[in-house]
């Protein structure tokens, strides 16, 4: 029975791109779809192939990678620590958060020119492009955790003598991890929708060059290739995103939204951090005596 519920699990989500592909195909011999506005599957087969074996593609899928990586480090490293300390912190909270949430609601596009006069058509346009389109996933949904963290939770900490860095670390942290990676996962899917519009910026290289430079050859299948390596590689994001959820939070499931999970999850969230301080509370004791 298990086994049955797991084949259903696996297959059930492929059905629906099985069934488009088939249809697509179709639409493509039958002569309802023309070769120019999207050729059939085995088109983009062929050319992906070709693509694969010029060594074109690993290229400028790496370069993609790196530009986008580079821009989520930076763009969520500078998100998770201003929201740790505007949630933390409710004097910083004052003086940024208005700000970063009017910021936030300027949209990304509206930014373009002013970052090409900035940082000009080079790599630095392209990363800070990425690094501000996922900054404020990363930032909303860290405040939010950090405040959502259970206040007793703090104060019995606090009468334990935690404080500081070892607060963070063992309390906070730990609490806010859930809406944390909540943040991440949204990033990582943002990421590659901000990587579409850098790569038009005069890219020489990458995935966006690639189908731009297709596109001026009339190149369809090409095009529909970078298309779809655009959406492979954020489905990749995804699926890590989501394995990294499992493995910190193994008590709860990434695709449960039952409330019965989630009380689950916030029991055993406290239950842990309660059991860490009682561990430092034993070893206070036992260095006094």
């Amino acid at each position: 029975m298990k086994t049955s519920r797991t084949w259903g699990k696996r297959v059930v989500p492929w059905i629906l791109p099985m069934l488009t592909l088939a249809a697509w195909e179709v639409s493509a011999r039958a002569g309802w779809l023309s070769l120019r506005i999207l050729p059939e599957p085995w088109a983009v087969a062929r050319a992906a192939w070709a693509l694969v074996q010029s060594g074109e593609m690993w290229s400028d899928v790496k370069v993609s990678a790196g530009r986008a990586l580079a821009g989520l480090a930076l763009g969520g490293g500078i998100g998770f620590m201003l929201a740790l300390a505007t949630g933390c912190s409710k004097p910083i909270e004052a003086a940024l958060d208005s700000t970063v949430q009017m910021i936030r609601n300027i949209p990304v596009l509206a930014m373009i020119p002013l970052v090409i006069l900035w940082f000009g058509i080079e790599e630095q346009a392209k990363i800070f492009l990425v690094a501000l389109g996922v900054f404020f996933p990363v930032y909303v949904n860290t405040f939010h955790g950090i405040r959502s963290v259970d206040p007793a939770l703090v104060e019995m900490a606090n009468s334990y003598g935690v404080r500081g860095f070892a607060l963070y670390r063992d309390v906070i942290l730990p609490g806010a991890l859930p809406s944390i990676l909540v943040g991440v996962r949204f990033a990582l899917g943002l990421m590659w929708v901000m990587l579409i519009v850098a790569e038009t910026i005069s890219a020489q290289s990458g995935i966006g060059y690639m189908t731009m430079n297709a596109r001026e050859f009339m190149q369809t299948d090409v095009v529909v290739v970078g298309i779809l390596l655009y959406a492979l590689l954020g489905k990749l994001a995804d699926v890590m995103a989501s394995g990294l959820e499992t493995w910190l939070l193994p008590w709860r499931s990434p695709h449960t939204v039952r409330a019965p999970r989630r009380s689950s999850a916030a029991h055993a969230a406290l239950t842990g951090a309660r059991q860490r301080l009682f561990k430092r509370r034993a070893a206070w004791r036992g260095a006094k005596a």
